[in-house]
């Protein structure tokens, strides 16, 4: 990336009947989004959404989709339609600030980073970090995922402890910074995923081809979310069992395929008999059901690892496989035995380094 002030911002965010959302959270936006294209682009909303926005902000350019495509297919549609150098996926529930976008900028072009994240902070209780990103994603040995500043269902106060630039494994799509060549480099979302965890298979393909992803200290915004575990529907859980199983056939080409699966989906049973044995049926079920679909979709998700490792060998970049933030240890291990609850608990050692 040369300068800044060269570069065409476009601030995208993909509503699905959130009109409600859109009034809270959009003037925050086009208010502190000063030098950048907001755009609006509507999954088949069935509410007010288009009406609304057509009256109240007739200057957000609306982007109309018959139906809803799920929030990778929404964003794969709708970003066909905008011209821009740097694409900001926002979520519709997230309140900017100011001079948000700036310093995201100026860190993806002195770090190099080719997607980046703001700190994601709690807009219910604004001193925390919030579910979906906090302070950048990480990545354990087995493919469960964490953030700086939240895991599992402990969120730190933000006390400046992350106020600095850092490399990390994945950076959130409630607020995702992506150069739009990247996007188009990757094409985009996988639409199989439809929603949950879709921008760390996204990162994880950018990180394949020797990519940098990283997380802005110096901005902040708050995102409303629904996340705690206790919060997630069965149908969410469905979602981050199945893709989470994608993610690992798809990118984690430097593990024997067969044996890393296995394991992961003897982990994955673990977790339902401990469902099942709470009285929670349906969050079993949502795990029977992953598996079951995944299974159906193993031959596809298998095609796309040896497409991805052939695209990985051509790529032009000199250090593909770039693991940066990735966490050698377990994160179950650590949090669920040794009691490790913070980011800062956990031995940093095992954390891989760019080289």
């Amino acid at each position: 990336m040369t300068s800044n002030t060269s570069h065409r911002v476009a601030v995208v965010i993909l509503n699905w009947n959130g009109q409600q959302h859109l009034a809270t959270y959009l003037p925050s936006v086009v208010e502190h989004s000063t030098g950048a294209d907001v755009v609006v682009i509507d999954n088949g909303s069935t509410d007010d959404s288009v009406d609304w926005l057509r009256k109240d902000h007739p200057n957000v350019r609306i982007i109309t989709l018959e139906e809803n495509l799920g929030f990778a297919g929404g964003y794969n549609e709708g970003l066909k339609q905008v011209e821009a150098d740097i694409f900001v996926l926002l979520n519709s529930d997230v309140r900017v600030t100011p001079n948000w976008i700036a310093p995201v900028l100026e860190a993806m072009q002195s770090e190099g980073y080719v997607a980046c994240q703001p700190l994601i902070r709690n807009e219910s209780d604004p001193d925390l970090f919030e579910y979906a990103g906090a302070a950048g994603g990480h990545i354990d040995k087995n493919g469960f995922t964490f953030c700086a500043g939240r895991i599992f269902e402990v969120f730190e106060s933000d006390e400046g402890q992350y106020s600095q630039n850092r490399e990390v494994f994945w950076a959130s799509g409630a607020s995702l910074f992506i150069q739009a060549d990247a996007w188009k480099e990757v094409g985009g979302l996988d639409s199989d995923f439809f929603a949950h965890m879709e921008e760390i298979d996204l990162c994880w393909r950018l990180k394949n081809r020797g990519h940098k992803v990283g997380v802005c200290g110096g901005s902040v915004v708050y995102h409303l979310g629904g996340g705690t575990l206790q919060k997630i529907s069965p149908f969410k859980s469905y979602l981050n069992f199945r893709n989470n199983l994608y993610l690992l056939v798809k990118n984690d080409h430097k593990k024997a395929l067969y044996p890393m699966v296995f394991r992961r989906m003897v982990l994955d049973g673990i977790a339902a008999l401990k469902f099942l044995l709470e009285g929670s049926t349906s969050l079993f079920g949502a795990v029977w059901k992953a598996h079951r679909d995944f299974r159906g979709n193993f031959k596809t998700m298998k095609e796309r690892r040896s497409h991805e490792i052939q695209a990985c060998k051509n790529t032009a970049s000199q250090v593909p496989y770039n693991e940066a933030g990735r966490y050698q240890g377990s994160i179950i291990v650590d949090y669920f035995l040794r009691g490790k609850q913070t980011f800062d608990q956990l031995n940093q050692e095992q954390f891989i380094r760019r080289r």
